[in-house]
């Protein structure tokens, strides 16, 4: 049960970002940018790497919301995202996105965890340095859903299939307003 009265029945985020719309707006679109954008990193990647960090995180609504969404870009590829998610040194991604994970992950302990030999390697595996900003940013802003997510106790669905359907919708509508769109997910159905 959430810390707060919400005032709605929406999981996750949608909950908190129901309860301070004026929030919400400029949140939706970061997420837009941050995961949406296709130059250098592809949509699957950004999920990916929202996804390793929700679970370095411990926060299971964005890393199961996150790796749903993942999925649609891998063609259900559900395996991989949990490969990803939890060794992603040996998941059969490319070297590029194993140095860019590799960043992130030091991102989620501290920005200055970050080295010079971290940058350079995902540059040798070639890393632009828009895609090592996108990184950084993804990361940053991860630990921030994240922190929202479980500091206010927001509500989650115990029923993974409903991680899909938002996954389809995130897919094809990405972030925005209909965040508050409401998806088959009974009220037995969330973790309370």
């Amino acid at each position: 049960m959430p810390h707060i009265d919400v005032h709605n029945d929406l999981p996750g985020i949608r909950g908190l970002m129901a309860f301070r719309p004026e929030a919400a707006e400029p949140m939706g679109a970061l997420a837009n940018i941050l995961l949406r954008d296709e130059e250098g990193i592809s949509r699957a990647e950004r999920e990916l790497i929202a996804t390793h960090v929700s679970y370095l995180n411990d926060c299971f609504y964005c890393h199961t919301s996150h790796g749903a969404t993942a999925c649609q870009y891998l063609d259900g590829n559900k395996a991989l995202v949990d490969q990803v998610r939890k060794d992603f040194r040996n998941a059969p991604i490319s070297g590029k996105l194993k140095a860019l994970i590799t960043i992130a992950a030091s991102v989620q302990k501290s920005g200055k965890a970050v080295t010079p030999e971290q940058i350079e390697a995902a540059r040798r595996e070639g890393a632009t340095d828009r895609d090592i900003h996108d990184t950084v940013l993804i990361a940053a802003a991860f630990c921030m859903f994240n922190r929202y997510v479980d500091g206010l106790a927001a509500t989650t669905p115990s029923d993974l299939s409903s991680y899909d359907a938002r996954g389809r919708q995130i897919a094809e509508r990405g972030y925005g307003s209909h965040i508050f769109s409401t998806f088959p997910i009974p009220v037995s159905e969330v973790a309370q």
